[in-house]
């Protein structure tokens, strides 16, 4: 795993609490671990639209055509692996410029197909023909970054107990006590963020796959907070 730390800029600050107490010296600092993965969710929206002088006619395609592709999805539907709903529905009318009559309708369907079967989704890609491929988009699942988060955090919280350590000794002191510290991490949601891509139909019948490319995504985690300096190691 390649990890990739970056440390904040120092702030050194000094407080006093009551004035028979020495100076409290507190050091600031920011210490991020991160790794890259590959990407391992797909997500595919496939599309159509349809025009027609009347609504229930243009409604009817629209219906046939997304029934068509969900009957082509389902079978290789598999919790996790392969889910499959349908996204926009939409009927609109369309106006005469000048006199503002309605001259006919037109209306859209959607479909949405994602996993962690990229290789499967792919293919399916080549057998829809009543829809076509309108965004393509790539994403980490739960699972994977869950696998890896707890290593890049032990990692930062490392990191940042070593600078603490590094600086404190620089500034003339022998150890540090720690303050109040945050961890955050990229939190990132599972769902593919779609990418809008040039509309690719497929010809029916010829079963070719989509190309893919995953990418890979970077999972991260901060730590950021303050140590009090102190003249004897007790550091914990």
């Amino acid at each position: 795993m390649r990890a990739l730390v970056a440390v904040s800029a120092l702030i050194l600050t000094a407080s006093t609490h009551a004035a028979t107490e020495p100076p409290r010296e507190r050091l600031s600092l920011q210490a991020t671990a991160s790794t890259e993965l590959a990407r391992d969710v797909i997500g595919v929206a496939f599309s159509t639209t349809k025009e027609g002088s009347d609504a229930a006619g243009v409604q009817a395609a629209l219906k046939q055509a997304l029934d068509a592709a969900l009957t082509e999805a389902r079978k290789i539907a598999r919790p996790g692996q392969v889910d499959v709903q349908t996204g926009g529905f939409s009927l609109a009318p369309r106006y005469e410029p000048k006199t503002g009559r309605i001259s006919g309708w037109q209306g859209s369907a959607e479909l949405l197909v994602e996993g962690k079967d990229i290789g499967a989704i792919a293919q399916l890609v080549g057998r829809i023909s009543s829809l076509s491929v309108q965004r393509v988009g790539y994403s980490l699942s739960k699972e994977a970054r869950e696998k890896v988060e707890g290593e890049v955090a032990a990692l930062a919280i490392a990191r940042y107990r070593a600078k603490a350590a590094d600086y404190s000794r620089q500034f003339g002191y022998s150890g540090f006590i720690l303050g109040e510290v945050n961890i955050s991490s990229d939190e990132a949601g599972p769902r593919p963020v779609f990418k809008a891509m040039r509309a690719m139909a497929v010809a029916a019948g010829a079963d070719e796959a989509l190309p893919t490319e995953a990418g890979k995504a970077t999972v991260s985690v901060t730590v950021s907070g303050s140590v009090q300096l102190t003249q004897t190691n007790v550091g914990r």
